[in-house]
């Protein structure tokens, strides 16, 4: 017998809605009343507060159930490879692409940054990134407590993968331990949509706080390089994401009624753990399997920031164009 659908009253409205009534709201408290966007931050705290608690335990009991509850290892070393290849691909060619757009727009020139340039290059000289072997000696915790304390993703995958494989590797009597990562994950997951019920109100108080403290003065100055950090974006959704559902045949109206919730959220409130959750439960519901889920959602969080590299590609040449009549000047 088929499901019946029942229709949501009007007074109740969906929760993508609500997040961008909260949206809304929070711009027109930030620009009538700024002193009282500072008074409700703490609303946003507590909800990003809710849902890096709900994300250590979430993507350790998925990732678990998934690969334990798989069967075939070798599938998931397949997949975990395939997931690699196509995280490096992807951030190369968003990488290249921020890269194009900033040169065409180029969003830094006119701009002064007297001040700003000289702490930026300042905090650039002190930065000292990573060798290989640190990186590597990072990706496996010394307490998995500790990593699931400070939400450190890869960390968390690491030792749930691990963890996976053993409790697969005794069978039998690892099977009480597999319910109970199930119990946990749909515990877990109903917690989720508890917190996403807060929602709005966070968006709300993140955006009333940005407003009231910056003013739509900082938007106006750095419009052109916001312009050209969307446009890249854009470009990036449509022409490489755009191809890979065409490729993959994914149902781009289901996607995108699917990630709706989960990128106003990230967007809204300027995280996008905050909408790891949520994603996670969209494309279960979607019909992708919860090994895959489990498994590529919270390494993509650590190797695929196809966002953070466009951002980072524009703003840095950004600071080199702001800051050349300086650098003229005084070197």
């Amino acid at each position: 017998m088929p499901e019946v659908k029942t229709q949501q009253p009007w007074y109740r409205p969906s929760l993508t809605i609500q997040i961008l009534l909260g949206l809304v709201v929070g711009v027109l408290i930030g620009w009538l009343r700024p002193a009282w966007g500072n008074s409700i931050y703490f609303l946003r705290d507590i909800f990003l507060n809710l849902i890096k608690s709900i994300i250590g335990p979430l993507v350790f009991s998925t990732l678990v159930v998934g690969i334990a509850g798989g069967g075939d290892l070798r599938k998931v070393g397949r997949m975990g490879v395939k997931a690699l290849i196509y995280f490096e691909a992807i951030t190369t060619v968003a990488l290249f692409l921020g890269l194009a757009v900033v040169n065409i727009t180029k969003p830094g020139v006119g701009v002064p940054l007297v001040g700003a340039a000289g702490e930026a290059a300042q905090k650039i000289g002190e930065t000292h990134p990573r060798t290989f072997v640190e990186t590597l000696v990072h990706i496996f915790p010394a307490s998995v407590v500790d990593s699931l304390v400070r939400g450190d993703i890869l960390q968390i995958v690491a030792f749930a993968v691990l963890f996976a494989m053993a409790v697969s590797a005794i069978g039998e009597k690892g099977r009480p331990m597999l319910v109970a990562m199930e119990s946990l994950s749909q515990v877990m997951f109903k917690l989720t949509n508890y917190v996403m019920r807060f929602a709005p109100f966070g968006v709300a108080a993140a955006m009333a706080h940005t407003i009231g403290t910056q003013g739509p003065g900082v938007l106006i100055s750095l419009g052109n390089l916001i312009a050209s950090y969307y446009l890249a974006l854009i470009f990036f959704v449509v022409l490489v994401f755009g191809l890979i559902m065409f490729v993959a045949r994914v149902p781009v109206r289901q996607f995108v009624r699917a990630v709706r919730e989960p990128a106003t959220i990230a967007f809204a409130t300027t995280s996008s753990e905050s909408a790891m959750p949520k994603a996670m439960q969209a494309m279960e519901r979607l019909g992708v399997p919860k090994r895959i889920v489990g498994f590529v959602m919270p390494t993509g969080y650590s190797f695929n920031l196809d966002g953070s590299m466009i951002f980072l590609a524009i703003t840095s040449v950004f600071i080199v164009e702001a800051a050349e009549p300086i650098t003229h000047q005084h070197f």
